[in-house]
């Protein structure tokens, strides 16, 4: 089968560089790790753990939030992973749909996004740059920076066309969930949240429902923070009715609760089981092959998948299995 290269997303928790530990020795190429402190555990320290137990594996954040870290701060960050990992990490970075809005915010300008990954690529050239009306680079003593430059890959996670247009000029590829990126991509890289069947076993099962029920219920929270009309989504009514007569002052507290690992308390109540056949990566075995392969007709380079539910070793281990084990190594 033609198949993208096969990577793994993790939210951060205390066992994330043991899952990507194991994801090495599956053959994923990449282990995106999530940056949203309100949600996860820190995506920098799972990364240098990550970094000290596998050889090969790609390493990256998935996505940063500019706004949630100083510039410097990053930039001695990547400099510890490369320290730690030479030549294994990438820049995923974002304007913050999740990282912030579970802050009760919103996302970053695209322009910013831009201005801030330029700036952290001239400080790991060891040049200056002028930041926050003041000239700043990084001055650590001898021995505690790896050599200069560092390069490293940039993507950008966009689904929209400014997105799309920073991304061209100052990414070297781009992260998608629900938008198709185009033609001209070099590096195109594709989200997947669901889980694999097993034989006979229903898609609204207890089991299927734990690992990928988060999967279809992000949409809805997609479509609210958007302001999408939710009457297209099953029951999608009764959910935003629901939502909306939350307290404006900590509805982003309860709408956010559970993102992308599991089904909170409401929206169990309102989002039906059937919505994960329809909105997520979930299938048999085939049904999975013969998506992977569309995604690969539509430009799509790496697919991400990102497992969740109480086993995660083997969500890792069976998505793996989609495609021969040279191809998810590549």
């Amino acid at each position: 089968m033609r198949s993208p290269k096969l990577s793994c997303a993790f939210y951060t928790g205390p066992h994330t560089p043991d899952h990507i530990a194991l994801a090495e020795r599956l053959g994923y190429h990449r282990a995106w790790v999530y940056d949203s402190p309100a949600l996860c555990l820190d995506s920098w320290s799972a990364l240098a753990r990550a970094a000290d137990r596998t050889e090969r594996i790609g390493l990256a954040t998935g996505v940063a939030v500019p706004r949630l870290r100083h510039l410097v701060v990053t930039a001695s960050a990547i400099a510890t992973i490369e320290s730690i990992a030479p030549g294994r990490f990438t820049l995923g970075v974002g304007t913050g749909f999740t990282g912030l809005r579970a802050l009760g915010h919103k996302p970053m300008k695209w322009a910013e996004v831009a201005e801030y990954v330029t700036a952290l690529r001239t400080l790991l050239r060891g040049e200056p740059v002028q930041w926050e009306g003041k000239t700043m680079r990084l001055m650590h003593a001898s021995g505690y920076l790896p050599p200069l430059p560092v390069e490293f890959e940039v993507y950008m996670a966009t689904e929209g066309p400014k997105g799309f247009a920073v991304a061209k000029e100052h990414a070297d590829g781009v992260l998608t969930v629900n938008t198709e990126p185009g033609e001209g991509w070099e590096n195109s890289a594709r989200w997947a949240m669901g889980t694999v069947l097993d034989d006979g076993e229903s898609p609204t099962s207890d089991r299927v429902w734990a690992a990928a029920g988060h999967a279809a219920v992000v949409i809805y929270h997609l479509y609210y923070e958007a302001g999408f009309d939710l009457n297209a989504l099953p029951n999608g009514a009764a959910w935003g009715e629901m939502i909306a007569s939350l307290s404006e002052e900590e509805r982003h507290l309860s709408l956010h609760k559970g993102h992308l690992m599991e089904v909170s308390e409401h929206d169990d109540r309102l989002i039906p089981r059937e919505t994960v056949s329809a909105l997520t990566f979930t299938g048999t075995v085939d049904e999975l092959r013969a998506r992977l392969e569309e995604m690969v007709d539509k430009g799509i380079t790496e697919v991400v998948y990102q497992p969740a539910g109480p086993d995660i070793p083997r969500e890792l281990e069976a998505f793996a299995r989609l495609v021969p084990s040279e191809a998810v190594a590549r």
